[in-house]
């Protein structure tokens, strides 16, 4: 399958888990993913979120455990992270809510990110324009930064390809499991 088939396989696969869960469970399972990734969250200085957008796995619980944490903002080819509260988040690019460019820039050090589909050594299918890849290489290059991939079980992918310019994910975690993907490197 062509990375674009997999995208619309993916996307048509959490669309439908996340169509068939009612409201008090998808809430129960988001809460889930907080107390999986509980043990690895402390004793970061910043950590980079997103605000989900329809069917994607809700960081908001992770959120609540985490302190100050900052929001990405898409400028030209590249996301910056801003700390920002939700009260501050506005409709951005492709109505995803961002925070105001006056918000203070930041580094995260651990970084939640969303994605379509992931391998458990850490191989991530985005939307496909890299924003992630690209902001996660520059934020490397400035620091140490661990990246968790937050998912629904549905969207564990056996394999896909990967490119060069991809950024590898450290960990992986879903409601039901919290896995180390540098020890499969």
């Amino acid at each position: 399958m062509t990375k674009t088939d997999l995208r619309r396989h993916y996307r048509a696969a959490r669309k439908a888990f996340v169509a068939a869960l009612p409201a008090s469970e998808r809430e129960r399972l988001e809460r889930a993913l907080a107390d999986v990734v509980a043990p690895v969250i402390g004793g970061f200085r910043m950590t980079g979120s997103y605000a989900a957008v329809g069917d994607e796995i809700d960081p908001v619980w992770i959120e609540k455990r985490v302190g100050p944490h900052a929001f990405p903002r898409i400028t030209g080819p590249d996301i910056l992270f801003h700390q920002a509260e939700w009260s501050e988040l506005k409709p951005g690019f492709q109505s995803i809510p961002e925070p105001p460019a006056t918000a203070p820039v930041v580094q995260p050090d651990l970084l939640l990110v969303p994605l379509l589909a992931v391998t458990l050594n850490g191989v991530r299918l985005g939307q496909g324009r890299g924003y992630y890849d690209r902001a996660l290489a520059a934020l490397r290059r400035k620091q140490p930064v661990l990246a968790i991939g937050l998912a629904w079980e549905c969207q564990i992918a056996p394999a896909l390809p990967a490119e060069p310019w991809d950024m590898p994910l450290d960990m992986v975690a879903t409601p039901e499991r919290l896995v180390d993907c540098r020890k499969s490197r």
